[in-house]
């Protein structure tokens, strides 16, 4: 079984990052927020104008793609599909926003060597802001993922386990299969891949 999976969200918790170290930059520089947690998009969530977010993520961008510690269990659940013989697509569009355009190999460096050092064994990786197409393309047969518009694309082909986060708690339908820690995850997987083999 091919299973995509992305990083922002999915192997890290960004959105915690964001409101952590997004709280300190406006406060420490005097930039009034208000904070609204059920959003996906950073500069919404604080409220604040456009030259602010990217201010706060120009002082933040290299320390969160070096440092952001991997959530609990992800190399080690990743690791183990892997040796069950499913193939391990990481899907990620990090180097093509905003921020990453200045230098964009240089960030597809630094996304490799953060998997490496984490220990993510993977057969492919692929940058893209369209993980609808390249899950047809490669012929992807569950994608994890957590932002609510790529959730939507996706699930009208494939299923798609969606990693719980207050901004996307009101995405659902019948191809959506909600997570909320990679152990759920892998057992949810298990199910698909059984379900697989009876239909």
């Amino acid at each position: 079984m091919r299973i995509g999976i992305d990083i922002d969200g999915v192997l890290t918790d960004e959105h915690r990052y964001i409101i952590d170290y997004g709280t300190k930059y406006f406060t420490k520089n005097n930039i009034p927020y208000r904070l609204h947690k059920d959003i996906y998009d950073s500069k919404e969530i604080f409220e604040v104008t456009e030259e602010q977010y990217n201010e706060f993520w120009k002082e933040n961008l290299l320390e969160y793609s070096k440092n952001i510690s991997i959530r609990p269990f992800a190399s080690d659940i990743i690791n183990k599909l892997k040796i069950d013989n499913n193939e391990i697509y990481i899907i990620t569009s990090r180097s093509f926003t905003t921020y990453e355009n200045e230098y964009k190999d240089k960030m597809q460096d630094i996304v490799k060597q953060w998997l490496l050092q984490n220990h993510v064994k993977y057969n492919h990786i692929i940058f893209s802001k369209n993980k609808a197409e390249i899950c047809k393309q490669m012929n992807i047969n569950i994608m994890i993922e957590d932002k609510p518009e790529n959730i939507l694309s996706i699930s009208s082909e494939i299923p798609v386990i969606c990693y719980d986060h207050p901004y996307n708690e009101k995405i659902n339908n019948d191809n959506i299969i909600r997570c909320y820690s990679w152990y759920d995850i892998y057992t949810e997987i298990q199910n698909f891949k059984y379900n697989m083999i009876e239909k």
